[in-house]
C-alpha cells in the first residue's frame, strides 16, 4: 500500500515549512519506505502502519497549529512492494523508449 498525503497546519501564517517538517520528520523516523516532494509525502506498507504513521504526522502538526487539513491518497494493492521505486521506474521506461 502506498499512501500519499499532505498535512498542512491552517492558522499559523504562510510559512509553514517548519510545521510540514514536523510531519516529514516523524515518516522520515518510522523506517517505511518513502518519498517527499514539494506537494506530497508518499509513505509505503502495510495498512496498519502506514496509517498509524500518518496519524503520527498530523498529530505532531497539531500540537503546534490550531488546525490541520489532510489530503489522502491511497494505493491498496496487495501484494506489490517496492512500489514507490517501481512505478516511476514503469514510466521512466517508458518514457526513453
Amino acid at each position: 500500500m502506498i499512501v500519499a498525503f499532505s498535512v498542512t497546519p491552517l492558522g499559523v501564517g504562510e510559512d509553514v515549512g517548519e510545521y510540514v517538517a514536523d510531519a516529514v520528520r516523524v515518516v522520515r523516523e518510522s523506517g517505511l519506505p518513502n518519498r517527499t516532494d514539494a506537494m506530497f509525502t508518499s509513505v509505503e506498507g502495510d495498512w496498519d502502519e502506514v496509517m498509524d504513521v500518518v496519524k503520527r504526522a498530523v498529530a505532531a502538526v497539531e500540537a503546534r497549529a490550531p488546525r490541520v487539513s489532510v489530503v489522502l491518497k491511497a494505493d491498496i494493492r496487495p501484494g506489490v512492494a517496492d512500489g514507490l521505486t517501481s512505478k516511476v521506474e514503469t514510466v521512466e521506461r517508458h518514457l526513453s523508449r
